[in-house]
């Protein structure tokens, strides 16, 4: 008599993950509990900021650059301060988030509307729920470009950032501006933190 197999929890079973680590983002997603570090210019002031957050990560053709291919997402991530959900947002980015597999590289193209513009990346495995996206001004590959204005009274030094794949349904997210405050002279970390969770699915039967 044959031994059965056992057939594993679908779970465990994985698909071919063309997204690589990218794969648990798709969706849109709401996170309530942002807290923001940043200098209020109207106070002078450092001080904290809590928010609410609208993320969404959608799937886009694949991109070949001769013989190097890339899959990846593109994304919105929009929040608001508590108390102001009805009003205008105070931070919007926009951006891609990429996959190199056979380089084994994640890249986050990102525009902020304060006139920001950041390529931020690091090496990825295919299966990782930890992902690094890291950047330093002039850096050829992975650098940053800000607008005048900012570039004199708030001088980007770095960029971190990393997104956690907590569950199928959580991620979180932190991210860290090192800035030069014209106003105080000063280095000081702008940092951004929050936990995020499903609201959609993006799949055939869900319309999308």
């Amino acid at each position: 008599m044959s031994t059965p197999v056992e057939t594993p929890a679908i779970s465990e079973i994985r698909g071919p993950r063309k997204l690589g680590p990218l794969t648990p983002l798709v969706g849109d997603w709401e996170g309530d509990v942002g807290i923001d570090l940043s200098y209020h210019n109207t106070d002078d002031i450092t001080g904290h900021t809590s928010y609410f957050e609208k993320a969404t990560f959608t799937p886009i053709p694949i991109q070949e650059n001769g013989q190097q291919t890339l899959w990846g997402l593109n994304y919105s991530m929009t929040a608001w301060r508590h108390g102001e959900e009805a009003m205008d947002p105070f931070h919007d980015e926009i951006g891609f988030l990429l996959w190199d597999k056979a380089n084994g590289q994640i890249i986050r193209n990102v525009v902020f509307g304060r006139g920001i513009a950041i390529l931020a990346g690091s090496s990825a495995g295919e299966n990782d729920t930890e992902l690094h996206f890291d950047a330093k001004p002039g850096d050829p590959s992975y650098g940053i470009l800000q607008n005048k204005y900012l570039m004199q009274r708030a001088e980007i030094r770095d960029f971190t950032s990393t997104f956690t794949v907590i569950d199928d349904e959580t991620i979180s997210y932190t991210s860290d501006l090192l800035l030069r405050l014209a106003a105080t002279g000063a280095e000081m970390h702008h940092t951004d933190q929050n936990t995020l969770r499903r609201v959609k699915r993006f799949h055939p039967g869900t319309g999308a």
